[in-house]
């Protein structure tokens, strides 16, 4: 890593004065908007590192395993934009943090960890994966000493495909064979004897790189990290194309001029598409493919994503039976292998007082997504429903819902005056009506409950608004003249007023009136989207309605 900070702000030029113009506004507008400036002398020399109150507010719920992306140095990127981001209950990225790295040394990273956590509360995750970059390892060290730490594997991939260029092109099925190795592997053992017949059968024994990354192989190789949680759950090839929160944002072509509003670009379709999978996983019904009552269960507290997973995992265990090897007063070992391939069998211990069960795939541990392996033991187990312990809350979909919502309301309170952001409360009314809706969506007495609330809720709301504003009017015009209000005062204090005064006097008031007007427009805007929201939810709600009800009469 190349400490390039000069260079990179002679290159980036005014650009970077716009980025930090941005975050001051922002910051202006939201007290929970986080930024600080490396160095902070008043100039824009120092690395910059952000996070809005929504990013803020997710790590709440996600924050168990994150992602540090500096892939810009490897992509050719003028701009040195680092994300921390992960996986919110949709399986879907979320942001957690951006930073603009103009300085690259050890202590600079040191800065940058232990900003993002400050910015965070202090909350340290579970696991983070990074790059490859010995200046990262040693930062991460430094400040997440108990936080497990990956590298990227898929940058590992990239990297070896460049470093063997000319093996992959003498050997057509050397790459294959080598990702074969590293993904399948099921067992330490298997993956060394694999790795050693590799190299032999490519006479690669003597390469400095594939010695190099063996070395480290305990922090990238999936069988050696089993035992911790990185909400994996997508496939090597969807994690690539999918789950990069700025991939075909920001990329080498973006300048720092553009980056912002790329930025935020990103920011909105992450949003909506959010609120899309929120509403496909409490309006739609997935199609069952098995009369198991866990499987219903799954569906009704699942995400659809989530869900897929699991039930992927269930109708497997049709072709995985459970065999009883081994008997104990309270537990019971089985072997659980797919027809054909016993010699691949995994191990279950099961404890039949506590109905809980370990795996030697450790994919509950990995992933919080329950295995085939169990669930085939909790098949011959006649176990019917799924135990609480293996419940992930945060795949469901209340992941933010319940007491922990309150998320450090001390750091994140929502803003409460005018000068405040409206986009936070906008997103917070937006949150909120989701998890209306699906109360309300439960049964027909609670459905004529949430109505009758929404048109009681949209009065109060229209008659706070008039009130705030006439008393916003009455304040500003007060304040403005800062005089009492009895006629004989005013025309007693317009008599020594020259007519210039009082012309001044009332353009003043008459400017303040057009800003007070202008406000309230754009709380009018907000107000009525959530509101339009509101309706269509209420009008799907109806339809759901009436069709319980013919299904009923039928």
């Amino acid at each position: 890593m190349i400490n390039s900070s000069n260079s990179r702000q002679r290159v980036l030029g005014g650009g970077v004065q716009h980025v930090l113009d941005y975050l001051r506004r922002m910051q202006a507008e939201s007290p929970a908007f986080f930024y600080v400036v490396q160095g902070d002398n008043g100039s824009s020399n120092g690395n910059i590192f952000w996070a809005d109150a929504t990013a803020r507010m997710n790590y709440h719920y996600f924050g168990d395993s994150i992602k540090l992306d500096t892939s810009y140095r490897a992509n050719g990127c003028t701009v040195p934009f680092a994300t921390f981001t992960g996986l919110n209950h949709h399986a879907q990225p979320v942001l957690f943090g951006c930073a603009l790295l103009f300085n690259e040394s050890e202590a600079s990273l040191v800065w940058l960890l232990q900003t993002w956590l400050q910015a965070m509360s202090g909350k340290k995750p579970v696991s983070i994966t990074t790059d490859t970059d010995n200046l990262i390892q040693m930062a991460v060290a430094h400040v997440l000493p108990e936080t497990h730490h990956r590298l990227c594997k898929l940058s590992i991939f990239r990297e070896t495909k460049e470093k063997l260029t000319h093996v992959c092109q003498t050997h057509p099925t050397f790459e294959t064979e080598f990702m074969n190795c590293v993904n399948e592997a099921e067992t330490i053992e298997e993956f060394e004897s694999q790795w050693k017949s590799l190299l032999e059968r490519y006479y690669l024994v003597d390469s400095e790189y594939l010695q190099s990354i063996y070395s480290a192989c305990r922090h990238w190789v999936p069988v050696f990290m089993r035992e911790t949680f990185f909400g994996d759950i997508l496939s090597d090839e969807e994690n690539d194309a999918e789950n990069t929160f700025f991939n075909g944002y920001v990329d080498a072509s973006t300048s720092i001029q553009l980056l912002i509003k790329h930025y935020e670009k990103a920011l909105t379709i992450w949003h909506e598409k959010e609120l899309k999978a929120d509403l496909d996983s409490t309006n739609t019904t997935p199609v069952l493919k098995t009369p198991s009552p866990m499987e219903k269960q799954a569906a009704n507290l699942y995400t659809r994503k989530v869900f897929m997973k699991f039930q992927e995992e269930l109708v497997e265990t049709l072709a995985n039976p459970a065999t009883k090897i081994d008997e104990s007063e309270t537990i019971t070992t089985y072997h659980v292998a797919k027809f054909g391939e016993e010699h691949k069998a995994h191990t279950v211990r099961f404890n039949t007082v506590e109905l809980t069960a370990n795996c030697s795939c450790l994919m509950f541990e990995f992933s919080g997504i329950i295995c085939r392996h169990v669930l085939s033991v909790f098949r011959a187990k006649n176990v019917l429903t799924l135990p609480s312990q293996y419940i992930l809350k945060r795949w469901t979909r209340n992941a933010k819902t319940g007491s922990e919502s309150t998320i450090e309301e001390h750091h994140l309170e929502l803003p409460s005056n005018s000068q405040e952001s409206l986009t936070m409360r906008h997103n917070s009314l937006r949150q909120e009506a989701i998890k209306f809706v699906e109360e309300g969506a439960k049964s027909i007495l609670s459905y004529n409950v949430a109505v009758n609330a929404l048109k009681e809720a949209a009065k109060k709301v229209a008659s706070a608004k008039k009130k705030n504003s006439d008393k916003t009017l009455v304040i500003n015009i007060v304040n403005g003249h800062n005089q009492g209000v009895d006629k004989g005062d005013i025309d007693q204090a317009d008599s020594r007023q020259s007519k210039e005064e009082k012309e001044q006097k009332i353009r003043e008031l008459t400017a303040e009136l057009g800003r007070i007007n202008q406000q309230s427009e754009v709380y009018r805007a907000n107000l009525l989207a959530v509101l339009k929201d509101l309706e269509e939810e209420k009008l799907k709600l109806s339809v759901k309605v009436q069709n319980a009800r013919l299904s009923l009469k039928e």
